[in-house]
């Protein structure tokens, strides 16, 4: 498969990297020298330092050959017409866009195949998504849902004093509250397909998949249970703030003067009761005239005492979500030193997403890991029901479905050949989540969630046709 991708940013080269690493063909386009040379030097493909709008230098490199375009530039306008351009002058199948503004995603435009584009990716909306998923669960950790089972996936990191700490995972079940299986492990800055015999130390993150009762089980025993967040604080006015509140308000309208605003709400209530502070005075204004519901506060979070002041000390959840990734933690943090509950802090750069997690933070959600799944799931819709990359390595946990005339049903678990560093997690057979062991027989229609790398998700998938 021919991919070309026009943008060597941050989330271009992540895509570039999860593509390589599953064996397709890549060609980028960068019109920067310094970053056209930073990419080439990074990345296993071949990179030109050109116009990915010129139809010369697109048919030059065989656009017209290429399975998808996926144009990931700083302009929206460029990224729309490249996709037009291609849709007019070549024979490309797929054309995907990276669009900020919520102007040209509209529905009306998605229906209508605008300019030829098959999906538009907003980054600022995927984040959204992910944000309030991770809220409507409790904001505990990172969360992975997949179809048609009850079973989740969810972080859980091992602190000094952690229960956790200096058992063999073939021994946790010892002291977990619940039956929980030990899917995957960050230890010592890498992450490992942990065995029975490997030792979790203090400072490990665990990836535990259960169910949702025994993950909250779980949850609770480690001081992560799930509470009601009622009281949100954002900081930051901005798209994806935007989307949070609009989501949670649903267009409900909530009477109050802003003066008692946090004070009414002493009994948990249907809709989020927010309060959004930001420095711009405009962007108040206007998110005011949007949300009657909410409590706009025009204030710059770094200065002192602004949540003591505000009375906000005793919020359920902050969401940092301002521009300033290196702000959006230390607020989150700083929050939670006065009381807040949960935190919740908005990163550009996935490998702050650990760092934000070691600090203290329960959701760190990274703005171009949010971009990259989005592409990626549209990408596979056809040969995968779910995917999840894991930030920073070369792990991904995917969901598939056994085809009728699978040559795989039929066979134990133990008598398949798997490559290495594959684990099936979880079956779901029928009305049944199970765990399996090496006994268990595969079946037309199950549906599968495996912990694989990703250069091998093509002969994983292939093993089940």
């Amino acid at each position: 498969m021919t991919v070309v991708i026009v943008g060597a940013d941050r989330v271009g080269t992540r895509l570039a990297k999860t593509l390589i690493a599953e064996n397709m063909n890549v060609i980028m386009f960068e019109q920067d020298m310094e970053k056209a040379n930073i990419a080439s030097n990074s990345l296993d493909c071949l990179v030109i330092n050109k116009d990915g709008l010129d139809p010369d230098n697109l048919r030059d490199a065989g656009v017209s050959k290429a399975d998808y375009f996926i144009s990931l530039t700083g302009s929206d306008e460029r990224n729309m017409i490249a996709c037009g351009l291609v849709n007019r002058e070549f024979n490309t199948p797929n054309k995907i866009a990276s669009v900020h503004n919520i102007t040209f995603t509209h529905t009306s435009l998605l229906e209508k195949s605008f300019l030829g584009i098959d999906y538009i990716v907003n980054p600022e909306l995927e984040a959204a998504k992910e944000i309030i998923s991770k809220i409507e669960h409790g904001a505990t950790g990172d969360i992975m849902l997949f179809e048609n089972t009850s079973l989740q996936i969810r972080t859980v990191p091992v602190p000094e004093d952690s229960v956790f700490a200096g058992k063999l995972v073939k021994d946790l079940h010892t002291v977990l509250a619940a039956r929980v299986l030990v899917a995957l492990i960050y230890q010592d800055g890498q992450y490992t397909i942990p065995k029975g015999d490997t030792l979790i130390q203090e400072g490990d993150l665990l990836y535990l998949m259960g169910n949702e009762e025994d993950l909250s089980k779980v949850l609770a025993q480690v001081g992560k249970e799930r509470i009601n967040l009622n009281k949100m604080i954002i900081v930051g006015g901005n798209d994806i703030s935007a989307y949070v509140c609009q989501h949670f308000y649903d267009k409900g309208e909530i009477s109050t003067h802003k003066k008692h605003f946090w004070n009414l709400f002493q009994k948990p209530l249907g809709k989020k009761n927010i309060a959004i502070i930001d420095r711009d005075y405009k962007r108040c204004k206007e998110l005011a005239a949007r949300f009657p519901e909410a409590l706009i506060l025009n204030e710059d979070i770094s200065d002192d005492n602004v949540l003591e002041d505000e009375g906000l000390t005793d919020g359920d959840l902050i969401m940092a979500a301002t521009e300033n990734q290196e702000l959006n933690i230390v607020s989150a943090v700083y929050a939670k030193s006065l009381g807040v509950k949960k935190a919740l802090a908005l990163v550009k750069k996935t490998s702050y997403l650990n760092v934000a997690t070691n600090l203290g933070i329960d959701v760190p959600i990274s703005l171009n890991y949010s971009t990259l799944q989005g592409i990626l799931r549209f990408m596979r819709r056809r040969n995968l029901k779910n995917s999840y990359a894991i930030p920073e390595s070369d792990i991904e946990v995917i969901q598939l479905q056994v085809p009728e005339t699978s040559m795989a049903a039929g066979l134990l678990v133990k008598e398949m050949t798997f490559p290495p560093q594959s684990l099936i997690l979880s079956v779901k057979s029928g009305d049944q989540d199970i765990l399996p062991n090496g006994n268990y027989e595969i079946k037309k229609g199950d549906n599968i969630i495996m912990m694989v790398k990703k250069d091998n998700i093509d002969r994983v998938q292939k093993i089940f046709e």
